[in-house]
C-alpha cells in the first residue's frame, strides 16, 4: 500500500519541517536513502523543478517525489500528507494565540524553535552547495585534488547570478530563466 506509506511519510515531514520548503530537504534526503522511491540526485531535480513552478517549494517537491514513487495518486497522497499538519497547526494556533500572546512559555518555545529551524535551513544550504558546486563522488580527496572537486561551470553561473541579484535586484524568475538558458548553452 504505497499510497498510505507516502501519505504517512510526508505527514511526518509536514509535522517537523518548520521553516519552509528548504527545511524539508534533510527529510527528503533521509527518505530517499531509506525508501528508494527517488534518489539523492532526484532531490536536486526536485529543487530545480519546484523553484521554477508556481507554489510553495515544499508542496511542489512532495508532489514530485510522490509522483516519482507512485504516479499521480502518489503525488496527491504525498502532497496531502505534507500539507495536512501545517493546516491543522495553523488552525489551532489561530484559535489559541490570543490567550497565550503574553505567555513567557510561548516566547521561550519560539526562541528554541528558531535556532533549530536555522540549523535545518543551513543543512539544506550545505547539501545544495555540495550537490551544485562540487562534483559528485568521494568528498575526501588529498589537498592537491581539491580544485578538481569544484564544478567550475556551476561556480561561474552561481557567481554571475549572485552578482546580478545583488546589483540589479530583478525578479527571481529572471535569474532562474537565465540560469536555465545558460545551462542549455554551455551543456
Amino acid at each position: 500500500m504505497i499510497y498510505l506509506h507516502l501519505f504517512i511519510e510526508f505527514l511526518r515531514i509536514g509535522v517537523f519541517a518548520f521553516g519552509g520548503g528548504l527545511a524539508t530537504l534533510p527529510f527528503l534526503y533521509e527518505l530517499a536513502g531509506r525508501t528508494g522511491w527517488f534518489t539523492v540526485e532526484d532531490v536536486s531535480f526536485m529543487i530545480a523543478l519546484a523553484e521554477t513552478t508556481p507554489g510553495p517549494i515544499a508542496v511542489n517537491m512532495a508532489t514530485y517525489a510522490g509522483f516519482q514513487a507512485a504516479g499521480i495518486l502518489g503525488g496527491a497522497m504525498a502532497t496531502l500528507g505534507l500539507t495536512l499538519p501545517p493546516i491543522v497547526i495553523v488552525g489551532f494556533v489561530c484559535k489559541v494565540i490570543d490567550r497565550f500572546r503574553e505567555s513567557w512559555q510561548l516566547g521561550a518555545g519560539l526562541e528554541g524553535v528558531r535556532p533549530a529551524v536555522l540549523a535545518l535551513i543551513t543543512l539544506a544550504l550545505l547539501m545544495l552547495v555540495r550537490m551544485t558546486l562540487l562534483h559528485p563522488g568521494d568528498f575526501s580527496p588529498a589537498v592537491g585534488e581539491l580544485a578538481a572537486m569544484v564544478n567550475l561551470r556551476a561556480l561561474l553561473l552561481f557567481g554571475l547570478a549572485l552578482a546580478g541579484m545583488l546589483k540589479y535586484k530583478k525578479h527571481p524568475a529572471l535569474y532562474i530563466g537565465a540560469g536555465a538558458v545558460a545551462g542549455l548553452l554551455i551543456a
